[in-house]
């Protein structure tokens, strides 16, 4: 095994044991504007300007037609994954979005201090993928109704989240939502979805290690899981 797998496999476990602990009765402390920690004004530097899987561009330009979608389902690393493998995606970048804190990085965010939740943003085609299509995997790929929860990754930073670039798709995401609680309590599920879902195109780029990152390491920590009922969009 490599030095480079063995550092993934060590952040596998880390991501659990260390970072999570509102899993085991703990609290994470309110955050605002006004406390959230100060980051930095430089991006975070040494992230491959190139996909590891499809081998497009990780920042812009992007290709002219394409848009761009935010979703946060827990950890990232699983939830990356889900989204390139859908035709019409040109890339996808682990992040962090939806909080306060300037180009934080992953230990800063998993203290929960910069109002941050792990994140995935899809560049895709809309003439090959509508946005309806990403939603429905959105809501199918992670249980909206557990707060500040996914499988073992406990905290605000693993909410469930969409951040919209325009009204359009804002609007979009909320009637999604509608539709998918209806979905659920019609499968005898009575949890209601928690689904953070606002305008927010500011977007930070994880650490490159980050990127996709189950790609690099097969065998890598995934938590995401499905309710199991379908979304008809």
């Amino acid at each position: 095994m490599t030095a480079t797998n063995r550092l993934f496999q060590c952040m596998s476990v880390l991501k659990r044991l260390l970072f999570g602990f509102a899993a085991m009765g703990g609290n994470y402390p309110s955050v605002n504007a006004a406390n959230a920690l100060p980051g930095r004004a430089e991006p975070l530097k040494g992230i491959s300007e190139v996909h590891a899987v499809n081998k497009n561009r990780m920042f812009p330009p992007f290709p002219e037609g394409t848009k761009s979608a935010v979703f946060g389902m827990g950890c990232f690393w699983g939830v990356e994954r889900s989204f390139w493998k859908i035709k019409g995606v040109y890339s996808t970048h682990a992040g962090y979005a939806g909080g306060y804190t300037k180009n934080p990085t992953y230990q800063e965010t998993c203290t929960g201090q910069t109002g941050h939740a792990e994140v995935v943003r899809v560049i895709y085609y809309p003439d090959q993928v509508d946005y309806s299509t990403l939603l429905k995997s959105f809501w199918e790929n992670h249980n909206p109704t557990t707060k500040d929860r996914q499988g073992n990754d406990s905290g605000p930073m693993y909410r469930s989240a969409i951040y919209c670039d325009d009204e359009t798709d804002l609007e979009l995401a909320k009637q999604s939502a509608e539709t998918y609680q209806k979905n659920l309590n019609d499968r005898g599920v009575t949890g209601e979805i928690t689904t953070e879902i606002k305008l927010d195109n500011v977007f930070y780029y994880a650490e490159d290690y980050h990127q996709q990152y189950l790609h690099k390491n097969p065998g890598g920590y995934c938590s995401m899981r499905g309710t199991g009922v379908k979304c008809t969009l």
